[in-house]
């Protein structure tokens, strides 16, 4: 079993209260927007990251992380890509791989939207865990954690921070 914590468009902000969520983590995967890479710096001192790029993160953090990070993690398979879009509206660069093989969770960030659907179509979940950074039109900070175990999602909750 792995306990998940999942972030994203941190924009180069991070605080003593996404840490203490980290600390709890296995492992820590960010669905892009870093801003400046003291966060993902911060975060591998911690713990295990998986993290890709998004469209505001400069050549240092492309030379570091991907576009598209798939792996599997007990028994899940997992894609993790900044913009992609949700079910039934698909960023069209992903769309036809999503189609042909899809992954049983789909995780993407950039929206600052939080979202947690379930694609019948599909048969995979697909997760944005909103904005844990400052910069943007969100309200509240989000993040979200979750169990992996045994080709299982499990004990999913959403992580309210402070508001920005």
């Amino acid at each position: 079993m792995k306990k998940i914590l999942l972030l994203s468009d941190t924009h180069s902000y991070i605080d003593a209260q996404i840490e203490k969520f980290i600390l709890q983590a296995d492992e820590v995967w960010h669905a892009g927007d870093i801003g400046d890479l003291k966060v993902t710096d911060t975060i591998k001192t911690l713990k295990p990251l998986r993290a890709v790029y998004g469209n505001i993160d400069n050549t240092d953090a492309r030379a570091e992380f991907p576009l598209d990070n798939k792996f599997e993690v007990e028994g899940v398979t997992v894609w993790i890509t900044h913009i992609g879009g949700y079910p039934g509206k698909y960023n069209q660069r992903v769309r036809a791989a999503l189609q042909k093989n899809p992954p049983k969770l789909f995780i993407c960030g950039h929206s600052h939207i939080l979202k947690v659907q379930f694609d019948k179509q599909l048969n995979l979940l697909h997760i944005n865990p909103g904005a844990a950074g400052k910069h943007g039109f969100h309200k509240v900070r989000t993040m979200v954690r979750f169990e992996l175990d045994s080709g299982e999602i499990k004990n999913m909750e959403v992580i309210e921070l402070a508001k920005r």
